[in-house]
């Protein structure tokens, strides 16, 4: 008989970031912290997925709109939508009669639950490593590089949640019994369903870009792998304010 797993497990994992975002601990400690709540996040994130295929009651499709203040309220927005999207939520950015941002959220309730959490964390990470950041005599406005920092942040640590999950779902039938679907069938049922929940909310949307002028982009993402959440590194391709 299946049970609902437990809420200790993410208990664990609020601990283990929170140590990651204390100014006392190391780079290198704080690597290890986030990997293992990453690793412990994806693990929790599947059984969920699994229990609510035989008992739907335990974690039911939810959504969520999440106001975003100023400063650098796009790129927050840029860094949510990306954690989302990494967790199997789909992402629909709403207009704002206020400065700032606004992100409609939909997905399974503990995946909503889980990128919150990461959110929550990566904000913080993120803030510091801007206050941190030596802005290169070569920038022509500080303003542009730290954004485009950010950004760059922003890309390394999706990046490295999205390796997780794919990691963790990879592995997740090893050594289950043959019997009942599959966790990638799961999965694709879950997608397909929070697609069609975003898809009637909003029946005509379309894509976005963000963009930058900065050079503070490479810098960033190398900050963000330090984040490190628990998959391999992948090089680029191409809370507390931040500061402006």
């Amino acid at each position: 008989m299946h049970t609902e797993p437990s809420t200790a497990l993410l208990d664990r994992v609020r601990k283990l970031l929170a140590k990651a975002e204390d100014e006392g601990v190391t780079p290198h400690e704080a690597e290890a912290l986030t990997a293992k709540a990453a690793e412990l996040m994806a693990r929790y994130g599947i059984d969920r997925a699994r229990l609510a295929a035989t008992q739907p009651h335990t974690d039911k499709p939810d959504n969520r709109v999440i106001d975003i203040d100023n400063p650098w309220a796009t790129v927050k927005a840029h860094l949510l939508t990306g954690l989302a999207t990494a967790l199997r939520c789909q992402c629909v950015l709403l207009a704002r009669r206020i400065p700032g941002s606004r992100v409609h959220v939909f997905g399974y309730a503990s995946d909503l639950e889980r990128a919150d959490i990461l959110y929550t964390s990566l904000l913080v990470q993120m803030a510091r490593g801007l206050a941190a950041a030596i802005i290169p005599a070569t920038a022509h406005n500080p303003r542009a590089w730290r954004r485009s920092w950010m950004l760059g942040y922003s890309a390394a640590v999706v990046a490295r949640v999205k390796a997780a999950e794919q990691a963790a779902a990879e592995h997740a039938d090893d050594g289950r019994p043959s019997s009942g679907p599959s966790t990638a069938l799961v999965l694709a049922d879950r997608a397909l369903t929070v697609r069609l929940q975003c898809e009637q909310a909003y029946p005509n949307t379309r894509r976005t870009r963000i963009t930058y002028s900065g050079n503070g982009y490479h810098a960033g993402y190398r900050e963000g792998e330090k984040a490190d959440i628990g998959g391999p590194r992948i090089r680029p391709r191409s809370a507390p304010a931040l500061a402006r």
